[in-house]
């Protein structure tokens, strides 16, 4: 029998292998299960796809599915990024079902599943679905016929309340856009223009390998962005496979960590939009943040990694942004689920707010700060299960490294060592992939280089 593992967002696994109709089959008569159970059959059920293989024929599958359970089923009547969907759900109040493997590779799908509060499904109602894997959904009423419908509308009337366009317009500011062939591309290119935002953008269509790289918008799968940077002297922005991360590049083609851009978007919503409230990060993000929170004196709320965390802080905490390492941040007001495409518009609408370029920005920011915050991650393939027990154990034995003392140790998510430097290194199992993810940050490029190699050896059986 094959494994369905749900993870940190949702079940991710290879197409053919272990995503088949059979495996969807189960999970959506467990999900069903659970809706049945909490809301009869009061509430919709909505389905959107990103643009990945076969990715919409499974969303076909799963919207016939529910509709001869006899829910209300709509089902997207194109690609939808799952920020659109979410909101719709939120909108809608709604239940949602995103066929997606986001950032994962392109051999890769996978099911989201977004309960009416718009974000991730948190650990008990997962933990309910898992365990009804095996049962067969019996409460059936009348079959239905389920409803092609667009959501991208109610989303986009949305961020007019967030967004303020008409100054960004005014700015008269430049983007360039790399869609990456993702979920949100189109979306993005029409916001852009609608709203008169001049751009020169990319890799909009559908593409199921994603132009031969990963659906990720870090620096080394975005090379063409980087020099189009460069030779036009605008900034870049991109998202991933279906629209919940972002990518950032100054006008000179210089990627900005999405540590630095969640801190710059912070002291954006509060000094140009006056909101108030604390700032939420994950434990994989920069202690920069922490620092940044002292600074202005607000609390921070250090999260595990994944943003169902940092959903549930948004929505039970005076949150005004929740943003993690990976690209991935929401706001006050907002949904709680990342959301690449907001993402996008804020850091256009800080640049008109403060009419600078995003690299003095970025350089006005950093400069109180007096040190540099710079970050690795390094992922290790696991040989077996227990492989991260080893060499996580191994770690917590230590009291140095090198000549660097180990003052404390986090377990709230795997496990993060702090150096007597200031430097931090956080181990933890991927929720999504048989890997080790390792995260590093130092001050020195020098010290990450040392702390990387000394990782990868320890790590050797």
């Amino acid at each position: 029998m094959t494994r369905i593992k749900f993870g940190t967002d949702g079940w991710r696994a290879v197409l053919n292998q272990d995503f088949t109709y059979e495996n969807t089959y189960k999970v959506i008569n467990a999900i069903a299960i659970y809706i049945y159970n909490n809301s009869k059959y009061d509430k919709k059920i909505i389905i959107g796809y990103d643009p990945r293989n076969k990715a919409d024929e499974f969303a076909l599958y799963i919207a016939e599915t529910f509709a001869d359970f006899g829910f209300d089923t709509e089902l997207s009547n194109k690609i939808v990024a799952t920020p659109v969907l979410a909101y719709n759900a939120l909108n809608k109040n709604a239940y949602a079902i995103m066929v997606t493997a986001s950032h994962n590779p392109p051999e890769y799908l996978g099911i989201k599943f977004i309960p009416p509060y718009g974000g991730p499904a948190e650990d008990g109602c997962v933990k309910q679905i898992v365990s009804d894997l095996e049962k067969n959904y019996s409460v059936k009423r009348e079959k239905q016929k389920f409803k092609y419908v667009s959501f991208e509308a109610n989303y986009i009337n949305h961020l007019k309340t967030l967004i303020n366009f008409k100054k960004i317009e005014e700015a008269g500011i430049k983007v360039n856009y790399d869609g990456h062939h993702g979920a949100g591309a189109l979306l993005f290119k029409k916001i852009m223009d609608d709203n008169k935002i001049e751009n020169n953008s990319q890799n909009l269509e559908r593409d199921i390998n994603f132009g031969g790289f990963m659906p990720d918008p870090k620096e080394k799968y975005l090379p063409s962005l980087k020099k189009l940077c460069e030779d036009t002297g605008c900034i870049g922005l991109s998202n991933d496979g279906d629209g919940d991360r972002f990518g950032v590049f100054d006008e000179s083609g210089i990627y900005i960590s999405p540590n630095d851009i969640i801190g710059m978007l912070f002291d954006h919503l509060v000094k140009n939009k006056n909101l108030k409230g604390k700032l939420a990060k994950t434990v994989g993000a920069s202690s920069m943040l922490d620092i940044l929170a002292e600074k202005r004196g607000i609390e921070i709320i250090e999260t595990p990694v994944g943003f169902k965390w940092l959903g549930a802080a948004l929505r039970n905490d005076d949150v005004i942004i929740a943003g993690e390492e990976s690209g991935g941040l929401s706001i006050k007001g907002h949904i709680p689920e990342k959301d690449g495409i907001l993402a996008n518009l804020l850091i256009i609408e800080m640049m008109a707010y403060y009419n600078k370029k995003l690299s003095q920005i970025h350089k006005d920011f950093l400069e109180e700060f007096h040190r540099d915050f710079i970050n690795k991650r390094i992922d290790l393939k696991l040989t077996s299960d227990s492989s991260d027990e080893k060499i996580t154990d191994k770690l917590k034995s230590l009291k140095k490294i090198y000549e660097y003392d180990i003052v404390k140790i986090s377990e709230l998510d795997g496990l993060k060592l702090y150096l007597n430097d200031n430097s931090t290194i956080l181990i933890r199992k991927s929720g999504t992939e048989p890997l080790l993810r390792i995260y590093i940050e130092s001050d020195k490029e020098e010290k990450i280089a040392l702390f990387s190699d000394f990782i990868e050896n320890i790590s050797l059986p």
